[in-house]
C-alpha cells in the first residue's frame, strides 16, 4: 500500500550503503539505485550525494524519510487493525535476542505460545543487539530483544516502540573455597583487592562493571580479559581472579566457581529490552509474543 522505495531509502539510512541495503533487502545493487533514482525523478528531488565510493542524504531525503517514518507507522496501525478483523492464532512471529536472552526468556515464551496457539509459528534466531534496528526495518524479525547501548536505537526512535522486559542483577563470581564463596551475599566493595577478569569484547557489560566498581569507591584491577562466559568462568575457577555475571547468563557445569548475590548501594544490572517496529505492537502475534516475554522474565 505504500511505495515500496521509501522502505528502501529507509534502509539505505539504516545500513549505509547501496551494497548493505541490497543484501539487507535481497536485492542487487543496482535494482536499489535504480529504485532511488527512480523515486527522486518522480518526487522531484535530489536524495543522495557522493561522498567518496559512499552516498549522503540530501536534506530532501531526511524530509522524505521523516514523512516515510509516520507512513510506515500508520501502516503499521492498520494492518493492526485488520487483524482485529481475523482470530490472530495463526501466521509467523520472529523473535531476535542476545543469547543470554534468548535462552532465558526468548525460549520459554515461545514454548508457552506453542502451548496456547499452536498454528503460531514462531522462529527464534541468536543476534547482537546492534543488529535490532536494521533486522527490524527489514522486516527479518518482529521482536527484538537487546540490552541498550549506544549501537540499538535510542529511546526515543519514532520508528521503534520499546518497552522493558527485565533488570538483570549482576553476580560475582568467585573460585570455590574464596573466602566469599560461603556468603549469602556480598558487597562489590569486598571484592576491592581481588584481580579482575575484564571483558573488553563485550562493551556495555565492561563498562558495567567498571560503573560498578567505581561507585563502590575503586577501580578494579584488570588481570585478565575473556569475553565468553565459559572463558571468563574458566579463569575464575582456577583463580586468575574474580567477575561479574549477569544472572542469566549460562555458565558449564564442572567449574569450581559460585555465583554470590550482590547488596548494597553499588549493585549492578543491565536492562533487557523488547523492540518492536512502531505500529505493530498491536498485532495480535506481535502482542502475544511480548506478553509471553512479560511472563517468562515474571517467573
Amino acid at each position: 500500500m505504500i511505495d515500496h522505495r521509501l522502505q528502501t531509502l529507509r534502509v539505505l539510512r539504516e545500513r549505509g550503503t547501496v551494497t548493505a541495503t541490497a543484501e539487507a533487502l535481497h536485492l542487487t545493487p543496482s535494482t536499489v539505485s535504480q529504485q532511488l533514482r527512480q523515486l527522486a525523478r518522480d518526487l522531484g528531488v535530489e536524495l543522495l550525494e557522493a561522498q567518496g565510493r559512499r552516498v549522503r542524504l540530501t536534506a530532501a531525503a531526511h524530509t522524505v524519510l521523516r514523512h516515510a517514518d509516520v507512513l510506515s507507522a500508520q501502516w503499521e496501525r492498520a494492518r493492526a487493525d485488520l487483524a482485529g478483523h481475523r482470530a490472530g492464532t495463526s501466521g509467523r512471529l520472529r523473535f531476535c535476542a542476545v543469547s543470554s536472552a534468548l535462552a532465558a526468556l526468548v525460549a520459554p515464551a515461545a514454548a508457552r505460545l506453542r502451548e496456547r496457539h499452536p498454528g503460531l509459528a514462531v522462529h527464534m534466531s541468536e543476534k547482537e543487539s546492534e543488529d535490532a534496528a536494521h533486522l527490524l526495518l527489514a522486516r527479518h524479525c518482529d521482536i527484538a530483544v537487546v540490552i541498550p547501548s549506544e549501537q540499538t536505537p535510542a529511546p526515543g526512535d519514532a520508528r521503534f516502540a520499546q518497552s522493558p522486559v527485565l533488570d538483570e542483577p549482576q553476580d560475582l563470581l568467585v573460585p570455590a573455597g574464596h573466602p566469599l564463596a560461603g556468603h549469602a551475599v556480598a558487597r562489590l566493595a569486598d571484592a576491592a583487592a581481588q584481580p579482575w577478569i575484564g571483558s573488553p569484547g563485550r562493551p556495555d557489560q565492561h563498562q558495567l562493571m567498571l560503573a560498578a566498581c567505581a561507585a563502590a569507591g575503586y577501580t578494579p584491577r584488570i588481570a585478565h580479559e575473556a569475553n565468553e562466559w565459559f572463558a571468563v568462568s574458566a579463569l575464575v575457577a582456577r583463580g586468575f581472579g574474580v567477575g561479574l555475571v549477569p544472572r542469566l547468563a549460562p555458565l558449564p557445569p564442572g567449574d569450581d566457581v559460585v555465583r554470590v548475590p550482590l547488596h548494597g548501594e553499588a549493585v549492578p544490572s543491565r536492562r533487557i529490552v523488547a523492540i518492536v517496529r512502531r505500529g505493530s505492537e498491536e498485532q495480535p502475534p506481535i502482542a502475544r509474543g511480548l506478553e509471553a516475554l512479560r511472563e517468562a522474565a515474571a517467573r
